[in-house]
């Protein structure tokens, strides 16, 4: 059975639909019949708690795998309202594992090891921190490409040159095979002229790494989680749902053999 393709997506910078877009991505590439693990690497637990399951009665969660070293799929939660999405979980307790990670071997490593192995899915998809600290590295070295949302925000574009440099510093030293998957453009809104300037721009400076399909500011989008379901169930037809499951299209299409 072939590897599946892990990806990290992250964005130092909070609010820019980085938990949404590993949810609804997640849910969009599982309604195609896909097996998608996604793991919360956040200690905020954005995407365990979107997604229905309740972080405080947890027994167990990704500080158990890449603090203690316990076996990834131990701790692995099959969602049965979300067909072909596996999770592993996150909880709070994830704060205290920068300082822990610090003192450990390997400390950069730790999650790739423990997804050494792991066949059984098409798509890891990680839900980093909006940080550049440990948790996020050790997203960054598992990770075969990093997705990057970004938000049609007027400082966006000077995020997204730090995440870029983080990317070559993290290829130099740790993982020399991490690629950009792409830039998704989130929040968009059609009413105002900056979120158009924004498309603009980062389509000059990045070209075909951008993605065509732009995810829109939606009401809907932002009450999806307090249901603890993807957009696809919530509100199936709606725009966040049609934008994500094209992205899930154009993520399989870009990664397909015909397409290389």
């Amino acid at each position: 059975m072939s590897s599946p393709r892990i990806i990290a997506i992250s964005n130092q910078k909070g609010g820019v639909g980085k938990t949404t877009t590993a949810i609804n991505l997640g849910a969009a590439l599982s309604e195609r019949g896909l097996r998608v693990l996604l793991i919360d690497c956040d200690p905020q637990a954005n995407a365990t708690s979107g997604l229905g399951v309740n972080s405080k009665a947890l027994e167990a969660s990704i500080y158990d795998v890449v603090v203690l070293g316990r076996p990834l799929l131990e701790i692995a939660i099959a969602l049965e309202h979300v067909p072909g999405m596996t999770l592993i979980p996150s909880t709070v307790g994830l704060a205290g594992a920068e300082l822990e990670l610090a003192e450990l071997p390997l400390r950069e490593s730790r999650l790739r090891l423990a997804l050494d192995g792991v066949a059984d899915f098409d798509y890891v998809l990680l839900d980093t921190p909006p940080s550049l600290g440990l948790l996020t590295v050790n997203c960054l070295v598992a990770a075969d490409a990093m997705l990057i949302p970004l938000q049609c925000e007027y400082y966006a574009l000077e995020g997204l040159t730090l995440l870029t440099h983080t990317q070559s510093l993290v290829r130099q030293a740790l993982n020399p095979s991490l690629r950009l998957e792409g830039i998704v453009l989130t929040l968009f809104d059609p009413r105002t002229v900056l979120s158009s300037q924004v498309v603009a721009e980062v389509r000059r400076q990045f070209g075909d790494q951008a993605y065509e399909t732009v995810v829109p500011r939606s009401v809907r989008l932002s009450e999806a989680p307090s249901h603890g379901i993807p957009i696809t169930q919530y509100d199936p037809t709606g725009r966040g749902a049609v934008a994500y499951r094209a992205l899930a299209e154009e993520l399989v299409t870009r990664n397909s053999p015909v397409a290389a």
